[in-house]
């Protein structure tokens, strides 16, 4: 099974939806391929906005800091329920297009076999748990740099990457597959092709997609001759002759 992800690394609700899929994932005891895509929630966002997130999130809405302090408690209830710890106090303005295009990097080299497979899922979840637990500023270079190699990332690719626009043309298509399917908004989940998961719904929701999505994958009917001489057919042992 794969599961195509579309999220950013400051949104805390595609933290949350990941904490839930993982979830119904151990529920089901379903095996899945989780490929992580990219989704800029701010395009326009710097790496130098020294306004604190409730502030942001007021102005954002037309409301005051009051507003933004409210929700930001709101959300963090919900996230320790699934066992994360969010301090809004800490976190840090961020344009997130270079942490997406190290998320591409880590899915490109672990499809070539030179890091682990898993490469892509650690460096989201190192990414989320930065920005959202640790304060960090994940659009800063020298963090991002920190952070890739921290989870295995060649160092000099890393910096490579950073240092030019590698990747760019890959966010800016995933991002507009996520319109293409009609996501405005992350997290947004694909099953097998199959079925749209939108928002960070309860494990429960994602339990029964992914059962629908297994039900789905029906085994290959064979077809064969009555006289088995009829069918030879090469194996590792080689051909009949």
């Amino acid at each position: 099974m794969r599961i195509d992800v579309w999220s950013d690394v400051v949104c805390p609700w595609c933290y949350i939806g990941k904490r839930r899929l993982e979830s119904a994932l151990a529920t089901t005891g379903e095996q899945a391929e989780v490929v992580y895509h990219s989704f800029q929630l701010d395009p326009s966002a710097t790496n130098d906005d020294d306004r604190d997130l409730a502030t942001r999130l007021g102005e954002k809405f037309g409301r005051d800091r009051a507003f933004g302090l409210q929700a930001n408690e709101h959300v963090t209830g919900i996230a320790a329920e699934e066992g994360l710890e969010f301090n809004f106090d800490v976190a840090k303005s961020a344009n997130t297009v270079d942490a997406h295009r190290l998320l591409h990097l880590a899915r490109d080299l672990g499809e070539r076999r030179e890091v682990p497979a898993d490469t892509q899922e650690r460096l989201k979840e190192r990414l989320l748990k930065a920005y959202f637990t640790d304060g960090l500023p994940v659009g800063d270079h020298a963090t991002l740099t920190e952070l890739a190699t921290e989870v295995g990332l060649p160092t000099d690719q890393v910096r490579a990457v950073l240092a030019g626009t590698a990747y760019a043309e890959e966010v800016a298509a995933d991002q507009a597959q996520a319109l293409a399917y009609g996501a405005n908004g992350v997290p947004f989940f694909v099953i097998d092709n199959l079925y749209g998961v939108s928002g960070a719904q309860p494990a429960e929701v994602f339990q029964e997609a992914i059962r629908r999505a297994a039900a789905e994958r029906k085994p290959v009917t064979l077809i064969t001759s009555a006289d088995s001489t009829d069918a030879a057919a090469c194996g590792p042992d080689g051909c009949p002759i």
